[in-house]
């Protein structure tokens, strides 16, 4: 079953681990040390990020990493824009409108 991505960054746990191989590819057990749950509870979270393909695995030696799949993030980025624009918009007439008002009080 594919999953949403939107449906997988709604949980804590998985923004977390997102951060976390943001920064540097890390193993299951690496990931599971910075939490205070099982083991068996972060795979299922990475497994979900992996469905969504918000993060990839890869083989090094003995040792799977994972490594955040930026292509992904970039769509969340996209999505997340457009309401980005719509509050600068608004936030831009409210200086023009803030500005007016303190115009006319002088």
């Amino acid at each position: 079953m594919r999953r949403d991505i939107f449906q997988a960054i709604a949980d804590p746990t998985r923004r977390a681990i997102i951060t976390l191989i943001a920064l540097q590819a890390m193993t299951p057990n690496a990931i599971a040390d910075n939490f205070n749950t099982s083991r068996q509870s972060v795979s299922k979270h990475l497994r979900i990020l992996t469905e969504c393909e918000l993060v990839k695995q890869e083989q090094h030696g003995r040792e799977i990493y994972y490594t955040l799949e930026i292509e992904k993030m970039k769509e969340i980025d996209k999505w997340i824009d457009q309401f980005r624009k719509i509050w600068e918009t608004r936030f831009n007439q409210l200086d023009k409108v803030l500005s007016t008002m303190k115009k006319q009080k002088k």
